[in-house]
């Protein structure tokens, strides 16, 4: 199965070891990590082994800088039994926030799963507060189902939040 995608201005591939350094730029920055359900990472360490711990039917990609070959973010989208859908995730570097890369990136995850995997059912949600990652969202399609509410992994802090279904034929 081909894991590799290129858009306009970004290349899409499954990450590396290599690409810690410039993950950890954004899993250790608490701005990103605002309203994301992983803790904030504290070193390159606990980047590098949530890299290798990443399973092939995660289908979680880097989101890579077509011009400065930097990774720039990273998004799943993996199958969830729960809703017999296709669930879309992402976060990105903050310096790189409002430039379209989200939204750019969450099309092609889209795209791909379509094609790829025959998706034909996806679903996403976000923090209410969380005004740009509704906009990726609704740009990609997606259409408001429910309100909710999710929380950390850690139980910390849990976050009202919409949540959205995409259908494609």
């Amino acid at each position: 199965m081909e894991r590799f995608m290129e858009t306009e201005r970004l290349i899409l591939r499954p990450l590396t070891g290599e690409d810690a350094k410039d993950v950890f730029e954004w899993t250790g920055d608490p701005a990103v990590n605002r309203y994301m359900p992983y803790p904030l990472y504290q070193n390159i360490r606990q980047v590098s082994e949530w890299i290798a711990g990443i399973r092939p039917e995660d289908n979680e990609f880097g989101f890579f800088l077509k011009a400065a070959g930097k990774v720039i973010g990273a998004g799943s989208i993996c199958y969830c039994q729960k809703r017999k859908a296709y669930n879309l995730g992402y976060n990105l570097n903050r310096a790189f926030w409002g430039n379209g890369y989200a939204t750019e990136a969450a099309k092609a995850l889209i795209d791909w799963a379509y094609h790829t995997l025959g998706a034909r059912d996806f679903t996403a949600n976000h923090a209410n507060a969380n005004t740009a990652s509704k906009r990726v969202i609704q740009k990609c399609g997606f259409v408001f189902e429910r309100c909710g509410q999710y929380s950390r992994f850690d139980g910390s802090e849990t976050f009202d939040a919409s949540y959205y279904t995409l259908h494609l034929d």
